[in-house]
């Protein structure tokens, strides 16, 4: 099933089934380099939360655009900044990598 109409948040575990689906999906990071330096999704990229609005031109506007910090504050206003110009596929991954770490990958570091 692809996605079609994007829920604002979604929490790690439907990020994880989206993964193993295979569904369209890009994940932004928006903590700061030595968060990221800590711990990362991988195949995630790093942009961080006051370089997004220069970095909106090379975001994709298929499939899902999930975004996620910590524990999904900044990443959630991210969310809310790029669904306001336009970006209706960015979906907030609540929770954060933290919430990731504890429930669907424990053997990544938290901090």
């Amino acid at each position: 099933m692809m996605l079609q109409d994007f829920p604002l948040q979604i929490d790690a575990a439907t990020l994880s089934a989206w993964r193993e689906a295979g569904e369209p999906l890009t994940v932004i990071d928006v903590r700061e380099a030595w968060e990221w330096d800590q711990v990362h999704l991988p195949l995630s990229r790093l942009i961080p939360l006051g370089s997004l609005p220069t970095q909106v031109d090379g975001l994709p506007r298929v499939g899902a655009l999930v975004l996620l910090c910590h524990h999904g504050g900044r990443s959630l206003h991210a969310t809310r900044f790029l669904r306001e110009i336009g970006f209706d596929n960015a979906v907030n991954l609540s929770g954060g990598i933290d919430r990731w770490a504890l429930e669907i990958d424990p053997s990544l570091p938290r901090y």
